[in-house]
């Protein structure tokens, strides 16, 4: 038997209660309750040991590229200014955790009813737009104060074109109107002429350095954290980057705009010099070439050099020993970017490769790294010596490149680049050739 009720929706048929109360008792059984507990601890230490791993990430004690230590002017802008923000950022991110913390301990669900449900409260929802705006508002002001003194290159007194290509950075300093570089006079017999180079900005301490950047092929980032911030190099454009220090000291830096294959690799380091040394500088980049001493390694290595690598690469002064011609490289009929490192004085650096290796080793590098700053130029100037060089990573760039480096270096493969490589080709040079051209390249320093 059923009793019809008859609501506004419609008829609703109800069971009899009298038909529910004559069915059988259904025997009761005892359900233990789940603890909870011990899930959510073990999810707690697991939560506390991944916390704990990243916030040990950040205490490194060789970070070379910590935007924390600045080591000049500019930097010491932009540290001064995300220090407060960073404190700012910090106070709010732990009022919202410890905010949703308790929301979720206090208010889970353990089977009480749900809260009475209000269509929010305005006083707070306004409050809370308001406050935002005003924390945003606060921080934009030394935040464009900023930039706008980042921007400022008009007290800059030493000029150095930053080129950036796939993967690797070129440095050229050129002769100012005055017939200085940078402001210095090369010495007595030497002859004031555009200074390229590769891998490592070297930089007079205490001196604004003027960076105007651009880049041959794709676009690529300039970022050296401890002497500036970050500035795009596009294709087509010249951009403008100040940067300075008073320590001298080696600084690392890190191409920012993905950029191929090898972006990964494409690094750079400056180098700041005391005024003294900075001069002594200039003026071993200007000494003219000395070709080996005929009957040695190194002049047999000069003629491999000339055959395999001459095309692409520029030694300043280099006379073919066959035919007594001046060689001029040509590696825009080569290399997509049209260029390739100038070798002049490859060992008076400590990188190559777009600085992805050192020329050092390691004992070496610790060495010049190390050096307090009184020592530095010193040590920086000595250059690579025959113990110091780090033949094996230098004999297997020389042996296979493009396996040492990911390159697009396959010339058959390069229909859109017409030929023309990526990168360093493979150049299928015997032992007996890379021990010649070791041998030459050791020369030039």
């Amino acid at each position: 038997m059923t009793h019809r009720t008859r609501g506004t929706a419609g008829v609703t048929d109800v069971a009899n209660h009298d038909r529910t109360s004559m069915q059988p008792a259904t025997p009761m059984t005892s359900v233990t309750p789940v603890s909870t507990t011990r899930p959510l601890r073990r999810r707690a230490a697991w939560l506390g040991v991944a916390g704990g791993a990243i916030a040990l990430s950040g205490c490194a004690t060789n970070a070379p590229q910590d935007t924390w230590a600045p080591r000049g002017e500019n930097a010491q802008m932009i540290h001064d200014l995300q220090w407060p923000i960073f404190a700012i950022a910090g106070v709010v991110g732990l009022i919202v955790f410890v905010a949703v913390g308790y929301s979720v301990v206090k208010f889970r669900d353990r089977g009480q009813p749900i809260p009475e449900q209000t269509h929010g409260r305005p006083a707070l929802e306004i409050g809370l737009t308001i406050l935002p705006a005003v924390i945003l508002a606060v921080i934009a002001v030394p935040t464009v104060s900023t930039i706008f003194a980042l921007a400022d290159t008009d007290d800059t007194d030493c000029v150095i074109n930053v080129t950036g290509q796939q993967w690797w950075w070129e440095y050229d300093y050129p002769v100012l109107d005055d017939g200085t570089i940078c402001g210095y006079e090369p010495a007595d017999g030497l002859t004031a002429a555009p200074i390229i180079t590769s891998g490592q900005l070297v930089m007079p301490a205490g001196t604004n350095v003027l960076v105007r950047g651009t880049s041959r092929d794709v676009i690529h980032s300039y970022w050296i954290p401890q002497l500036n911030g970050k500035k795009d190099m596009v294709p087509g454009r010249v951009h403008y980057l100040r940067l300075q220090s008073d320590t001298p000291g080696i600084y690392a830096g890190q191409c920012t705009e993905f950029c191929g294959l090898s972006h990964a690799n494409m690094r750079m380091e400056a180098v700041v010099l005391e005024p003294a040394d900075f001069q002594r500088w200039i003026d071993n980049e200007l000494a003219p070439y000395e070709a080996p001493e005929e009957g040695t390694l190194a002049a047999q290595g000069e003629t491999v050099y000339v055959q395999q690598c001459a095309r692409c690469h520029q030694v300043n002064g280099l006379v073919d020993p066959l035919t007594g011609d001046l060689v001029v490289s040509n590696p825009q009929d080569h290399v997509w970017s049209g260029a390739a490192p100038n070798l002049t004085k490859l060992m008076a650096r400590n990188t190559f490769a777009g600085a992805t290796w050192d020329l050092l080793t390691p004992e070496c590098r610790a060495d010049v790294w190390e050096a307090a700053p009184e020592d530095f130029g010193e040590r920086y100037l000595e250059g690579v010596s025959e113990a110091c060089l780090n033949t094996v990573d230098l004999r297997e760039w020389l042996r296979n490149s493009p396996a040492k480096k990911p390159m697009y270096a396959d010339a058959e493969r390069l229909e859109v680049t017409d030929g023309k490589v990526r990168g360093m080709p493979y150049l299928a040079l015997s032992e007996d050739q890379i021990d010649a051209l070791l041998a030459y390249l050791l020369e030039r320093k």
